[in-house]
């Protein structure tokens, strides 16, 4: 089970400046939604941004605490 707090703050250190949020999609803690404007996202394909999201929690992916992560990404 994920901390979304912690998440969050993993996102926001990734891309300084950002406006993150990460919701629980389903109450189980490791199905979740990030919400995420970033001004690192100016001028990147829509791919590029959801893989700099992936990228910045990648750790939580492998360990298992995220089973599957739904990205919203646009520039701030």
């Amino acid at each position: 089970m994920a901390d979304l707090a912690e998440i969050e703050r993993m996102i926001a250190a990734a891309l300084p400046g950002a406006e993150v949020e990460v919701v629980d999609e389903t109450g189980g803690g490791d199905h979740l939604r990030a919400i995420v404007r970033a001004p690192q996202f100016e001028g990147r394909s829509r791919i590029d941004q959801h893989r700099m999201v992936r990228a910045a929690v990648q750790s939580r992916m492998d360990d298992g605490s995220i089973h599957a992560l739904s990205i919203t990404a646009e520039p701030l």
